[in-house]
């Protein structure tokens, strides 16, 4: 699996029409083969910021697959527009992680 890590600038004044155009896109990704997940996070100190997490399968899933699509031509109609300047995007691939039940996973028993 990995992650596709994307800083999206929208042009201030303009993060209302980008989240409901958001919206019809995330449909259009999400049956892409390989999809898996996506998140769209929007920053409180930089509110035209957001913060957009795709986990693919695999990389080529979205790099030739997602990207190859007549589909991204429907992603690239709906929100590219906003963006100012274009975004970079990333892959990523997890190297740990934990949760909070981590932390209490040890071998220490409480006492009777």
């Amino acid at each position: 699996m990995i992650t596709e890590h994307a800083l999206l600038p929208v042009v201030p004044g303009q993060e209302e029409e980008f989240e409901a155009a958001f919206g019809q896109a995330r449909r259009i990704i999400a049956a892409m083969p390989g999809f898996s997940s996506l998140s769209l996070s929007r920053s409180i100190e930089s509110p035209s910021t957001y913060l957009l997490l795709v986990d693919w399968e695999t990389l080529e899933d979205h790099t030739e697959g997602f990207r190859g699509s007549p589909e991204y031509q429907q992603w690239r109609a709906l929100l590219h527009r906003f963006y100012e300047p274009f975004p970079v995007v990333e892959h990523y691939t997890e190297v740990t992680s934990a949760r909070p039940a981590d932390a209490h996973s040890g071998t220490s028993k409480d006492p009777a």
